[in-house]
């Protein structure tokens, strides 16, 4: 085999291996649906149930890395300490060792019927379940044809005088093995590939298990350049959890290079007496050496968390997002507890949404991306909150409740899903800040491209507009009404509200109006449509979903009965003002 064969077949199997790797936990992260963030968000409590929790995620999407990106959002967000987060990210260094089994297997010759079978699940079958598992199956035998590939490539290896001698070098020098190892992963941005890799070469005979060790060591160091990288220009949360990753991983691998003698011939004597093939060995050693560096590190937890913060000094920025708390037994016990523990949850959604609308308007003032972050971190905290208590009050309308209650579930329950679109609506603004922007931009470089003038003298890509503020004040103002009405039954708050309305709907038009006009003078541009129109049409209809809760409340003060079944109110009682008229109008 020549060299560019070599080099072409070893860079195609690395390809494919790669691809198999991401594949595979793709399809086992689509088939396990939105549980995994679910698994660290709430099975954290404590440092072991973190490992655990670590351990479980990252075999299940085959990336520790992927598992740091989670625990790093949920950190920033406020639902996991950075203490738990370290623990999770030491699950997730024994959680990637599942990787190292499975190629310790050799399905290597059934590599191309698998990949087969995944295939004609993939596009001949219309279910979602088999579409997933044919995905696991494609990604399970591409992982096993991308190492054949790389083996049949890296064979000759053990001939090349300039090879061996370089591994000869490594069992002597442990430290430039672990510079190999740290390299090569940083290079590939895969631990599982540099196993993957040492584990075809061990099995030629072309490297010794002391020069593998050393190798195996540096690729946990490696390994967390992705954390780095991530973290890069991220909050204070997200360096500290990379930061974590990075002392955790040096730590163990100086440890067990010092410890490599004794290490090496306890690696020797298991694969002897379990009659592990040379695949496996490596698969146990670095399984081995990840569960033994975490029952080292899991006592210091506290210590690490300390050391950390010393070395990435700052306050975190805390979203106030916390787990939605509700409690099953106490529906069958008291469904009045039970209607009040989901109030509470239904407030605390509200003021998620509040939170929301508030850093997309920062993000329309300046397009920063730590706002937009903010608005997708509290856009999935309410999607959370809205699967949860949708849950929950589905729950509790089984229960035998009395016509005022059952009436209340059926509210909490609409109210609900008028925040979870309130949110929505929130992400369409961040999505017409971004479509602006690309816009003007385009406009200017076909404004540059033909030499033509603009009439814009703008200097920003985006029209700040005085009246598009007041209209976010007033919708911001209901939002936080709204809150308060729902939590104290302010009935005077709540016909505030719906004056107020009448004050967004105005200034809707007048903004939708300043656009025609801008456009009729030669003064607009196309990016100021999607700014005036369509973001203050996405207010509009926040504001409008509030009202739902102000006009509930001015219904019960007027004794204004509320059909539960069809989610409308019923024909007003005859002493009913004008503005309980217009709430039913609305609500009809």
């Amino acid at each position: 085999m020549s060299y560019q064969e070599m080099i072409f077949s070893f860079l195609g199997g690395l390809g494919i291996f790669l691809f198999g790797i991401k594949y595979l936990g793709d399809g086992l992260q689509k088939a396990a649906g939105n549980r995994l963030r679910e698994i660290l968000n709430r099975f954290t409590s404590t440092p072991f149930r973190a490992v655990l929790a670590g351990i479980i995620v990252t075999g299940l999407i085959q990336s520790s890395s992927g598992t740091t990106v989670l625990a790093v959002g949920l950190v920033s967000a406020g639902f996991m300490t950075l203490k738990q987060a370290i623990g999770v990210i030491m699950g997730a260094n024994v959680g990637t060792t599942v990787t190292a089994f499975i190629i310790g297997f050799s399905l290597s010759e059934y590599s191309l019927p698998i990949i087969g079978a995944g295939a004609i699940l993939l596009f001949f079958s219309k279910r979602t379940t088999l579409q997933s598992i044919g995905q696991i199956l494609f990604g399970f035998g591409a992982l096993f044809y991308g190492l054949t590939l790389m083996g049949t490539a890296m064979d000759p290896l053990k001939d090349l005088p300039q090879f061996n001698q370089l591994m000869i070098s490594v069992s002597h020098h442990p430290i430039l093995g672990v510079g190999i190892g740290t390299l090569l992963t940083m290079v590939l941005q895969s631990s599982s590939a540099t196993i993957g890799i040492l584990q075809q070469l061990y099995m030629q005979g072309s490297v010794t298990l002391t020069a593998a060790l050393p190798i195996l060591f540096g690729d946990n160091i490696g390994t967390t350049i992705t954390a780095i990288i991530a973290c890069l220009g991220a909050s204070v949360a997200a360096k500290r959890t990379a930061a974590s990753h990075v002392i955790f991983n040096l730590v163990g691998a100086i440890i067990f290079t010092l410890l490599l003698v004794p290490f090496t011939r306890l690696v020797t004597f298991f694969a002897s007496s379990l009659g592990l093939n040379p695949a496996m060995q490596i698969a146990f050693a670095h399984g081995l050496f990840n569960l033994s560096n975490l029952a080292i590190q899991f006592w210091f937890i506290p210590q690490i968390e300390m050391l950390v913060k010393k070395i990435v000094p700052g306050s975190e920025k805390n979203l106030n997002i916390r787990s939605v708390t509700l409690s099953e037994p106490i529906i069958h016990t008291s469904s009045v507890m039970a209607i009040e523990q989901a109030k509470g949850e239904v407030v605390q959604m509200g003021n998620y949404v509040l939170s929301s609308l508030k850093a997309a308007r920062k993000y329309y003032n300046d397009t920063k991306e730590e706002w937009r972050d903010d608005v997708l971190q509290y856009e999935d905290a309410i999607n959370q909150c809205d699967i949860e208590l949708t849950e929950y009050l589905v729950k509790i309308s089984a229960t035998e409740l009395t016509p005022l209650e059952s009436q209340e579930q059926a509210m909490l329950l609409e109210f609900t899903k008028d925040f979870e679109r309130m949110g929505d609506h929130s992400m369409n603004i961040i999505r017409y800040v971004e479509e602006s922007i690309a816009l003007e931009e385009k406009q200017r470089a076909k404004d540059k491209r033909n030499k033509t003038k603009s009439t814009n003298n703008r200097q920003t890509f985006l029209l700040h507009d005085e009246d598009l503020e007041l209209l976010f004040d007033k919708v911001l103002k209901n939002i936080r009404d709204a809150m308060q009405v729902l939590d104290n039954d302010d009935v005077e708050l709540a016909q505030k509200m719906l004056d107020r309305e009448e004050e967004i709907n105005q200034l809707v038009e007048l903004l939708r109006k300043k656009y025609i006009r801008l456009m009729t003078k030669g003064e607009g541009r196309a990016a100021d449509g999607v700014l005036l129109i369509d973001i203050s049409s996405n207010l509009e209809r926040s504001s409008d979903r509030t009202l739902h809760i102000a006009k509930y409340f001015l219904g019960n003060k007027y004794n204004f009965k509320y059909d539960t079944s069809n989610f409308h109110y019923k024909e007003p009682a005859a002493s009913l003002d004008d503005a309980i008229g217009d709430a039913s109008e609305a609500l009809d």
